[in-house]
């Protein structure tokens, strides 16, 4: 017992559970630990932007094959596509298949539209295709970190990144300063990491305070239909993919378990994107490779997001005794596709994208949003786990796909026969 709760995953375990504990007994003072939670989450993306533009620069300026980088980028944005459909649809088929609103019978008379003028408000946020181009070039140099833009930020890492690897020998100073400033940072996520337990206590403890697991009972099916349908995504389609790149889902996730509780805790992929890129760095993936693919899967690449955009919209509609026609069907699945894309940077982009994709199909009451908000916290937790994984999967099979993975070193790892713990942000430094 005692080295479990030495472990990073065991004390993250047990605030786990104490924070469910303290929520259901004393609700009160656990809904006043939230701060411990945001706060941790603010620690981590406080030096999330200049990390990525460090990794992303030093890996780029480091391959020096300027091709290989553009061909790492097409095959990923191939990739995020193609899986996000297959997300999509797969969350609408399991509506139909199981029809969780079937039944339910809501009067839209009768709910209170007063909880959706927030989110309906901040819909105007998301913009069309060319808007979203636009929006990922930064207004300027210093605006990109200050807004803590991640694709922003990437862009203009592959841009520094670009030009270092031309300038040649003569910007050698300016790569290793880069290198340098990156170990630092990554020294500072190690300091953070250290307080991820009290993280996870402080958001668990809130959620069940504040919200009750009695607020689960009238939903209860549309969580639970969600949770598997992620499981069956990540298991299954996830799975199926990786095991084609010669390695197994179960050891992966094996591998990544202590991330993934700290994300099943706040809610958060962003909580652990540090220690995600270092770890699949240390599992033998080149780092010019991680630093492509992980940012900008953060926006192109939400699968458990896609499925919750298309399985909600269909409930809702089920719900509400909305028939819905195959155009309708796939007037939403269009729809979702670009609005998932554009809810980057949003509070609470899930309800506020799910709102925009109510709004562009009019067949469907938009005010049915309100059946969804007060289990929303709960499926965020799924949506942040599913979200994760897609992309620590994409970086893995991409690697494969460009011959950019040591695969002796990477089943090693997975296998347990090469140290697969915790990669320690304090004690490893940045490879070269």
């Amino acid at each position: 017992m005692p080295a479990f709760t030495k472990s990073l995953f065991g004390q993250v375990m047990v605030a786990l559970v104490l924070g469910i504990v303290v929520g259901v007994f004393w609700p009160d003072f656990a809904a006043a630990m939230k701060p411990f939670g945001d706060g941790f989450i603010k620690l981590i993306k406080m030096v999330i932007a200049p990390l990525v533009f460090g990794v992303v620069v030093h890996g780029i300026a480091s391959a020096g094959d300027l091709k290989k980088v553009g061909r790492v980028g097409v095959k990923s944005i191939v990739y995020f596509e193609a899986v996000t459909t297959i997300a999509l649809i797969l969350g609408i088929l399991v509506a139909y298949i199981v029809g969780p609103g079937h039944g339910m019978n809501v009067d839209t008379a009768t709910l209170d539209s007063s909880a959706l003028s927030s989110y309906v408000e901040r819909t105007k946020d998301i913009h069309g295709p060319v808007d979203f181009l636009l929006g990922i070039i930064p207004s300027t140099f210093v605006g990109a970190f200050a807004n803590g833009d991640i694709l922003q930020v990437l862009v203009l890492a592959v841009l520094f990144g670009a030009a270092l690897s031309l300038i040649g020998e003569r910007a050698r100073p300016v790569t290793h300063l880069i290198e340098l400033t990156t170990e630092v940072l990554f020294k500072i996520i190690g300091f953070i990491v250290r307080l991820a337990p009290l993280g996870v206590f402080g958001a668990i403890a809130y959620t069940v305070g504040r919200y009750g697991v009695g607020s689960l009972q009238q939903l209860g099916t549309l969580v639970v239909l969600y949770y598997l349908t992620v499981i069956f995504f990540v298991l299954v389609v996830l799975g199926g993919i990786l095991r084609l790149a010669g390695f197994s889902i179960l050891k992966f996730l094996r591998y990544l378990r202590e991330e993934l509780m700290i994300v099943l805790g706040t809610a958060s992929s962003d909580s652990v994107l540090p220690q995600i890129m270092k770890k699949l760095e240390h599992m033998g993936i080149k780092d010019s490779t991680v630093g492509l693919v992980i940012p900008t899967g953060y926006s192109f690449n939400l699968d458990a997001f896609s499925i919750y955009l298309t399985l909600a919209t269909v409930f809702i509609a089920q719900a509400t005794n909305t028939p819905l026609a195959f155009s309708d069907l796939l007037l939403i699945l269009g729809v979702a596709l670009l609005t998932s894309k554009g809810a980057h940077g949003i509070p609470g982009s899930a309800i506020v994208v799910l709102a925009a994709t109510l709004s562009a199909v009019p067949v469907i009451p938009a005010i049915g949003l309100v059946l969804v908000l007060s289990v929303d916290w709960f499926m965020g937790m799924a949506r942040a786990l599913g979200n994760l994984i897609g992309n620590c999967v994409a970086t893995v099979v991409i690697a494969a796909w460009e011959g950019d993975i040591d695969r002796e070193r990477a089943r090693a790892v997975l296998d347990g026969t090469l140290d697969e713990g915790s990669v320690d942000l304090l004690d490893e430094p940045l490879e070269a």
